[in-house]
């Protein structure tokens, strides 16, 4: 069996057994890949028993919680902890970057199922993560890169602050994703072409493998390696007949 299929396995069993028991259960955080593998895993089952969320509003990894608040008569929150790692000095901390966060936990022998997003603000990290290793990572992590940090639970989430974006227009003749990727990320069509080739585009978690594919308003669109953006759908019509389109593209 490869990796997918096990993981499919696992997915289904999870939904099976909340379906059958009327209880919640929950995965480990999903990465886009796995999030597209999720959507087999649960086929058959209502949309309603499957909820994905990552601690925040614009996380990309999440994680599936199994049950229908309505068929089991109460909600269980997310067993999801945000903890802020910041430098003890931020007048001699090297500039931190996601892999040097991920690197330092990594490291320190965390899996990257139980992490969750790190957005960075101001040079602190946010870390979402399994509820049940924030106890370790507030007492065992003292350090990214050369940087001396602190470690505390957040109990507020500047969300609007931690993933931002800004909106910008692109031109194209028709809402083909190729021509879009390649307007927001300033890539030749055939540059746009090979991320689809190479199975690195995404929308709302699932893998989109044709280029014609035509996105939802609201849809998120994930193109590793470059970044990602919300779809707004038509604004107005230039004058050479183009469309314009409204894009919330994060920074």
């Amino acid at each position: 069996m490869n990796e997918d299929a096990l993981l499919e396995g696992r997915l289904s069993e999870l939904c099976r057994k909340s379906f059958e028991r009327d209880i919640f259960t929950f995965s480990d955080f999903l990465g886009l890949a796995e999030q597209t593998v999720l959507k087999k895993a649960v086929k058959g089952y209502s949309q309603s028993h499957v909820t994905l969320f990552g601690g925040a509003e614009g996380c990309e990894r999440v994680m599936a919680r199994f049950g229908d608040p309505e068929a089991i008569g109460w909600e269980e929150p997310f067993p999801i902890v945000c903890l802020r790692i910041a430098p003890k000095s931020q007048r001699f901390a090297d500039k931190l970057t996601h892999r040097d966060f991920l690197g330092a936990l990594m490291n320190l022998g965390f899996k990257r199922e139980m992490i969750g997003d790190i957005p960075i603000f101001e040079n602190e990290g946010y870390l979402f993560c399994e509820e049940k290793m924030a106890e370790h990572i507030l007492t065992s992590l003292t350090a990214v890169k050369r940087t001396a940090v602190t470690v505390s639970r957040v109990d507020e989430i500047p969300e609007g602050q931690l993933f931002q974006t800004e909106t910008v227009t692109v031109q194209v003749q028709s809402e083909r994703l190729d021509a879009i990727v390649a307007k927001v990320f300033s890539l030749s069509r055939e540059e746009a072409q090979g991320y689809f080739d190479k199975g690195l585009v995404y929308a709302d978690g699932v893998l989109i493998g044709s280029t014609s594919y035509a996105p939802k308003v609201g849809e998120r669109i994930s193109v590793r390696t470059k970044g990602r953006f919300i779809y707004g759908g038509p604004a107005s019509l230039s004058k050479k007949g183009k469309l314009n389109l409204k894009i919330e593209k994060y920074v």
